[in-house]
């Protein structure tokens, strides 16, 4: 069992593959694992007024982190928070409206908005309620599996506070480096500074690893990736050293050779990606996580059993298994089972 921070691990097969020693099979868990595809989740959220309840209420949120650990037996836990609360922190409150997604009542639109913001540290302060929840989390986890700390990408989280809301375009956001492209290094600079002590203060509460979503990388050209995300993933994977790292840019193919330069030790890769190609593309340096396509989980059991062995069999040791993207909230729950089943049944020769 691996010792960390004073807890022993029961399962600590996570963190040996991504610590790049030999393993006996692919560690295996799922982004959105906890979420609607569970019936106890479903339960507890219909108590609730809303989402944002569930994650301000530590107890709450905890008790979801760990659902998935208990009926699926995945190979780790991710603490149940939201992307969003960095803005939030930072002065830039949101709604989460039902069957629409996130909505911010006021977003970034000047250089005089961005200088009300706060950031760093004082604006990490503001997630008490995250920090807490991950206390609960380790201790009702009590060494079962790691605990995944996660934050969106700085670009990312800069395309909500402009725009306003999800959108298929980010047309808003995108048109905002175009035509502030000072401003939109500023405000870039003060959502990085506040991601990296609010990662830092997760590590401090207990947290094993953390992942980083760049959840738009694919909306942006590959040259305005280049100058308004990839620099500021990189000083986010250089300032965290105490726990290994995890980014996962969707679409950003384009970027594989630049992520393989990251100070990371996990790639995830999207499902549009071969994962041959993937590596190719990667290099040696990292493990890769993922990618098997969400939609293969709607298909008969014997169908996700053979895509999950096709997935393992393209990559070499140096692999988490997931999926390349998060479990969408109608996938069959047998179908998930059988998923993890079929990881941890495997077993390298």
């Amino acid at each position: 069992m691996l010792h960390l921070r004073g807890m022993k691990l029961k399962n600590d097969l996570l963190l040996r593959t991504i610590g790049g020693e030999t393993v006996e099979r692919p560690p295996v868990w799922l982004m959105r694992q906890a979420g609607r595809i569970l019936p106890q989740y479903r339960a507890l959220r219909a108590k609730l007024s809303g989402f944002i309840e569930l994650v301000r209420t530590p107890e709450l949120a905890a008790e979801v982190t760990i659902q998935p650990v208990d009926e699926l037996n995945v190979d780790a836990a991710i603490i149940f928070s939201d992307i969003l609360v960095i803005p939030e922190a930072m002065g830039l409150p949101y709604e989460m409206v039902e069957k629409r997604g996130p909505l911010f009542p006021n977003t970034i639109s000047s250089q005089t908005d961005i200088e009300r913001l706060t950031s760093g540290t004082p604006a990490a302060d503001e997630l008490n309620y995250v920090y807490e929840a991950i206390r609960i989390t380790k201790r009702e986890l009590a060494g079962r599996v790691p605990l995944i700390g996660f934050c969106g990408a700085p670009w990312t989280i800069l395309s909500y506070m402009v725009e306003g809301s999800g959108s298929k375009t980010f047309s808003k956001a995108r048109r905002f480096l175009i035509q502030h492209p000072e401003a939109a290094h500023q405000l870039l600079d003060k959502i990085t500074e506040t991601s990296i002590a609010y990662l830092k203060k997760k590590i401090e509460a207990g947290v094993n690893l953390v992942q980083i979503f760049d959840s738009w990388a694919g909306i942006l050209s590959p040259s305005l990736y280049r100058e308004f995300a990839l620099p500021y993933i990189s000083r986010m994977c250089e300032s965290i050293q105490a726990v290994p790292k995890i980014v996962f840019a969707k679409g950003a193919w384009f970027a594989l050779p630049e992520f393989g330069q990251l100070d990371c030790e996990a790639v995830g890769l999207d499902w549009t990606v071969e994962p041959s190609w993937g590596r190719a593309q990667l290099g040696t340096q990292q493990v890769i996580q993922g990618n098997l396509d969400p939609c293969a989980l709607y298909g008969a059991h014997d169908q996700v059993r053979t895509a999950t062995l096709e997935l393992i069999n393209k990559l070499d040791a140096r692999h988490i298994v997931n999926l390349g993207h998060g479990v969408y909230p109608d996938t069959p729950l047998d179908s998930v089972r059988t998923f993890v089943q079929t990881v941890q049944n495997y077993r390298y020769s």
